[in-house]
C-alpha cells in the first residue's frame, strides 16, 4: 500500500465527513415541512405537482396507508418501463433502430424490475439494446423515481422513532416530491454540468462508424450520457450507458470526474445519518450511526485495498517471472484501468458496495479472492454501510433493533431506542426482513449452482436443436466463466447483488436467459419489499407509542460503546449467515491460490 493510496482513502473520507452535517440539516428542515434556501426558486414546482395529483401536503397516512402508495407507484412504474422496452421499435429517438428483439420479455420484466427497485442490474449490453428514448424516458426517470421513495421509506421510518403518540408516518406522495425536487434534481443538475465540463458526453446523435488503422470498421456508441451518469451515483442507482460502466472513458474520463461520482454515493447516504438524530431529537444518535457507517467502510477498503496491492503470488510459482513482472508489479492491476489505479479502484468498488450502487470503475470478478470478498460481504450485511439513497438508514435502524434487543436480553430489562421501547413486534418486523433476504441470496445461489434445463437436442423434424437464449445447455452453472470455487463465486454474487439491490456483478456470469432474468428479478422484489414493508410496520408500532425517559438502567445508544455493539451486530449476523457460502466461494480460493492454484477463463485450473 502506498502513501499516495492512503491519501487518497483519507481525502475522500473527511469531505464526506465535512458535507454529512449541512446535508443532514438541509433534509431534516425539508422533511420537516420547513422553508430551505432552496424553498424560493423550487416551491412553486412543489406545489403545481401536487396540484396536479391532487395530494394534501397536510394529509398524513398510516403506515399501511403509506406502504400502498409505494407499492401502487412501483407497480404503476414497473408497467411503464416494461412497455417502453417492448415497444422501443415504434418509438422515437431510437437512430440505432432498435427493436423488441433486443428486449425479450424476461429481459424486458427483469431490467423494469431492476430499475424501479433501486438495483439496476443490467443483464444486457445497453450499447446495443435500449434506445435513446429508453434509457432516459424509463431507466433515467426511473433512477429518480426509485431513489425517491427509497428516501421517502427512510423519513418515514425515521419519523416512527421522532413521533409519539401519533397514527400516522407523513404522506408518501409529499416525500416523494420533496425528496425529487429539492434534493434530486438541483444536485443532479449540478453535477451533469460538471461531467459535462470534463469529457462525459451529452448527445442524441447516431453512433459513429470509424475505419481503424487496420483498416477494420469500429462502431462508437455515444448519448444523452452526463445526464444519466449524475442521477445514476446520487441516487446510488449504478446502472451505465455502457457495459463497461464507470470504466469507461466517455462515463467517467478522468480522475476529478471518479471523485465526484464516488462523493456523490456517499453524499446523501451519509447525510441522512445526520438527518435521522435531528429528527429525533438528538444529534449524537446521527453522529453514531455515521461512525458504525464509517468504521465498516474503513475496515472494508482497507483490506480490499490491501489484498488487491498485494497481487497474486502465483504468478512466480508457474515459473512467469517475466510476465508476472509485467502483469502484478505493485500490485493485481487487472481489470482495472491504469488512470485510476488500485487505490481508486478498490475504494470505488468499496464504496458501491456499500451503497446500493452498481456502478463499478474495475472488474470485481478479477480481484483477488479476498478482495472480491470484500464487496460481496459488503452486500450481503443489508448495505447499511451508508447504504443506499434511505435504504441504508433504514437497514441500520434494523440492525439497531436487533442490538438493543439482544443487550436487552444481556441485561435482563425490556430494549429502548432513542426513548422507545423495542418489543415483539419490532423484533419479529426486523427478522421478516433478515431471513427473507438471506433466503433469497442463498436459496437461488444453491439452485443456480445445480439446476439441470431440460434441453431437446431434436425438433419435431428430428432436426438438431442448436443451443441458443431459449435453449441454453446444461447447467445454470454453465452460464459461469470460470468453473469450481470462483464460478461458484459469480453466482452468489449474481444473487447478492439482486437481492441486496446493488447491481453490480463479478462480470463472469451470462445472466441473460430466462433463467437468470426471472429469478434475480425475483431476487430484486424480495430484496426491496420484503425488507422495507416488515421496517414500514414497525415505524408504524413505533410511532403510537409514547417516549420513555432514560433512567440509570438504559443502555446509551450513543458513544464508541454502541457503535462498536452495532458494528458487531452488523458482522456477527452476516457472518453467521453467509459464512458457509463464502468458505465454498472467496474463502476457498484464496488458499487454492495459495496453494498456486487458479481459475482461468480456459475453464481448467492451472496449478504448478
Amino acid at each position: 500500500m502506498t502513501p499516495n493510496g492512503w491519501l487518497q482513502i483519507t481525502a475522500y473520507f473527511l469531505i464526506i465527513l465535512v458535507v454529512t452535517k449541512p446535508m443532514g440539516l438541509y433534509m431534516a428542515r425539508l422533511f420537516e415541512g420547513k422553508k430551505t434556501f432552496m424553498h424560493p426558486v423550487l416551491r412553486p414546482l412543489e406545489v403545481m405537482f401536487h396540484k396536479l395529483v391532487g395530494v394534501k401536503e397536510t394529509a398524513e397516512q398510516r403506515w399501511t396507508q403509506y406502504t400502498a402508495s409505494l407499492l401502487a407507484f412501483s407497480i404503476f412504474s414497473f408497467l411503464f418501463v416494461y412497455l417502453l422496452q417492448r415497444l422501443q421499435g415504434i418509438l422515437p429517438l431510437n437512430p440505432q433502430g432498435f427493436g423488441s428483439a433486443q428486449v425479450t420479455p424476461d429481459l424486458a420484466f427483469n431490467t423494469a424490475v431492476s430499475f424501479v427497485t433501486n438495483t439496476n442490474w443490467q443483464a444486457y449490453i445497453p450499447e446495443s439494446t435500449l434506445s435513446y428514448l429508453v434509457e432516459m424516458a424509463a431507466l433515467t426517470v426511473q433512477n429518480f423515481a426509485s431513489a425517491a421513495a427509497g428516501i421517502a421509506v427512510a423519513i418515514a421510518v425515521t419519523r416512527g422513532f421522532a413521533r409519539q403518540q401519533v397514527n400516522g408516518l407523513g404522506n408518501f406522495w409529499v416525500d416523494l416530491t420533496r425528496a425529487t425536487v429539492y434534493i434530486l434534481l438541483p444536485l443532479s443538475f449540478i453535477a451533469a454540468l460538471i461531467f459535462c465540463a470534463h469529457g462525459v458526453i451529452q448527445n442524441f446523435h447516431p453512433y459513429t462508424v470509424a475505419k481503424t488503422l487496420e483498416g477494420a470498421k469500429q462502431v462508437i456508441p455515444q448519448g444523452p450520457l452526463a445526464s444519466q451518469e449524475a442521477i445514476k451515483m446520487l441516487g446510488t442507482n449504478g446502472g451505465g450507458f455502457f457495459n463497461a460502466n464507470s470504466s469507461h472513458p466517455f462515463e467517467n474520463p478522468t480522475p476529478l470526474t471518479n471523485l465526484l461520482q464516488m462523493f456523490l454515493i456517499f453524499l446523501i447516504p451519509a447525510g441522512l445519518t445526520y438527518t435521522f438524530g435531528a429528527m429525533v431529537g438528538d444529534r449524537r444518535q446521527g453522529w453514531t450511526l455515521f461512525s458504525t457507517c464509517a468504521v465498516m467502510f474503513l475496515a472494508g477498503v482497507l483490506v480490499c485495498y490491501w489484498a488487491e496491492q498485494k497481487g497474486n503470488p502465483t504468478f512466480a510459482k508457474l515459473g512467469v517471472q517475466a510476465e508476472a513482472s509485467a502483469t502484478q508489479s505493485g500490485g493485481n492491476m487487472e481489470g482495472k484501468e491504469t488512470r485510476f489505479g488500485i487505490a481508486a479502484s478498490t475504494l470505488f468498488a468499496t464504496i458501491t458496495t456499500d451503497a446500493s450502487c452498481g456502478a463499478v470503475n474495475g472488474m470485481h470478478d478479477s480481484f483477488t479472492p479476498l478482495g472480491g470478498l470484500v464487496p460481496l460481504f459488503n452486500i450481503q450485511t443489508g448495505e447499511v454501510i451508508f447504504g443506499g439513497v434511505g435504504a441504508g438508514l433504514y437497514g441500520l435502524l434494523l440492525y439497531a433493533i436487533l442490538a438493543v434487543f439482544i443487550a436487552g436480553l444481556m441485561v435482563g430489562r425490556t430494549p429502548e431506542y432513542v426513548g422507545k421501547k423495542i418489543e415483539g413486534k419490532e423484533v419479529k418486523m426486523a427478522m421478516i426482513a433478515l431471513i427473507a433476504t438471506a433466503l433469497s441470496i442463498l436459496v437461488f445461489a444453491a439452485i443456480s449452482s445445480v439446476v439441470q434445463f431440460s434441453s431437446p437436442t431434436k425438433d419435431a423434424k428430428g432436426q438438431p436443436v442448436p443451443h441458443s437464449y431459449w435453449n441454453p445447455p446444461g447447467a445454470a452453472v454453465a452460464n459461469t466463466n470460470n468453473p469450481s470455487a470462483h464460478g461458484f463465486s459469480e453466482i452468489l454474487y449474481a444473487y447478492s447483488s439482486g437481492t441486496g439491490n446493488n447491481g453490480s456483478a463479478f462480470a463472469g456470469i451470462n445472466p441473460n436467459t430466462p433463467w437468470y432474468n426471472l429469478t434475480i428479478g425475483l431476487a430484486m422484489l424480495i430484496g426491496r419489499f420484503f425488507f422495507l414493508i416488515p421496517l414500514l410496520a414497525a415505524a408504524g408500532s413505533l410511532a403510537v407509542k409514547r417516549r420513555v425517559a432514560e433512567t440509570v438502567g438504559t443502555l446509551p445508544t450513543h458513544g464508541p460503546l454502541f457503535v462498536g455493539f452495532l458494528v458487531g451486530t452488523v458482522i456477527l449476523v452476516g457472518a453467521l449467515t453467509f459464512f458457509p457460502a463464502l468458505a465454498l466461494g472467496p474463502i476457498v480460493e484464496h488458499y487454492l491460490m495459495l496453494d498456486g492454484k487458479l481459475f482461468s477463463l480456459l475453464l481448467f485450473p492451472l496449478w504448478s
